[in-house]
């Protein structure tokens, strides 16, 4: 016969049990990147590579820099990452150089061509991309969630500093800068920034019109023909290249030329303007600054 005693120890041990593997369900974590996929994690990882330079500054602006083992050649920022190793390009980095690192997960892009090649050789890789103000604010989430950041620390702080710098560079606009025509190119060839894209929208929300139509996409390249056709009142460009700004034929006498209306951003500042992270609030005020300038 039983002793009475014994069977209450087995009864607790066994809720015990029950409670431990309860609790460790809720803290496995379940995530859906940009691909669809739900990835799932039974802790925070600990050896983060990511190759995606505004998901490397996401990352470090939830105070999570300390995860990273390697990043791609473009993440630069903060100053901390550029003593990482280095494994190649965002698209087609070394695999072997990602592997070689033991991440427990690796971040990229959903265009990234090694996705399916490091998840063959058995590496979790979380696809993210964001292209819009609403990406950026749900992929700051995902990675608070993977990351076990707390909100009020992580996405949500963050996109309340973004939203209100962009608010904030609005309100410092003078009245002639409203309803201007801008161009933004992005990089040469040109490369520019539609109303659809991130920073497209950052225009519309200083009060700007976009001279790219919406139909033609986030970032289509364009002819430099289509500048002269447009005829912008104000054109900002991105020479994150760093070489010697030169002007398409035929800008020199387009009238935003002429009146000194042409803003052209340096490599970091050019680095700020065109990641969709942390910085946008930092972008923000760079357009604004631009646009009083040329309507002073």
């Amino acid at each position: 016969m039983t002793r009475p005693w014994l069977r209450w120890t087995r009864l607790i041990c066994t809720v015990l049990a029950l409670a431990g593997a309860a609790s460790a369900a809720s803290a496995a974590i379940a995530i859906q990147d940009d691909r669809g996929r739900t990835l799932q994690f039974d802790a925070p990882p600990q050896r983060v590579v990511s190759l995606l330079p505004s998901l490397t500054e996401s990352l470090c602006e939830m105070q999570q820099c300390h995860r990273l083992v390697g990043v791609d050649r473009y993440s630069n920022w903060p100053q901390a990452v550029r003593a990482l190793p280095q494994v190649g390009g965002g698209l087609d980095p070394s695999v072997e150089a990602v592997v070689a690192l033991q991440p427990d997960v690796v971040l990229l892009s959903v265009s990234s061509r090694v996705s399916d090649r490091l998840e063959a050789l058995g590496l979790k890789v979380v696809a993210l991309e964001p292209k819009t103000h609403a990406d950026v604010r749900r992929v700051l989430g995902v990675l608070g969630e993977l990351f076990a950041v707390p909100r009020e620390q992580g996405a949500q702080r963050l996109w309340r500093v973004i939203d209100a710098a962009v608010q904030a560079a609005a309100q410092s606009l003078p009245p002639k800068a409203h309803g201007a025509r801008v161009y933004f190119e992005v990089s040469r060839g040109p490369y520019v920034a539609g109303q659809t894209s991130f920073i497209g929208e950052t225009l519309a929300r200083l009060g700007v019109r976009n001279v790219v139509p919406a139909e033609l996409g986030p970032f289509p390249r364009l002819s430099p023909e289509f500048v002269l056709r447009v005829q912008p009142d104000v054109i900002m460009v991105s020479n994150r290249s760093a070489q010697p700004m030169a002007t398409y034929p035929g800008w020199k006498h387009l009238p935003a030329v002429q009146a000194g209306r042409l803003c052209v951003f340096g490599p970091e500042q050019g680095d700020v303007l065109v990641r969709p992270g942390p910085r946008m609030a930092e972008a923000a005020r760079l357009m604004a600054d631009c646009l009083s300038g040329a309507f002073r």
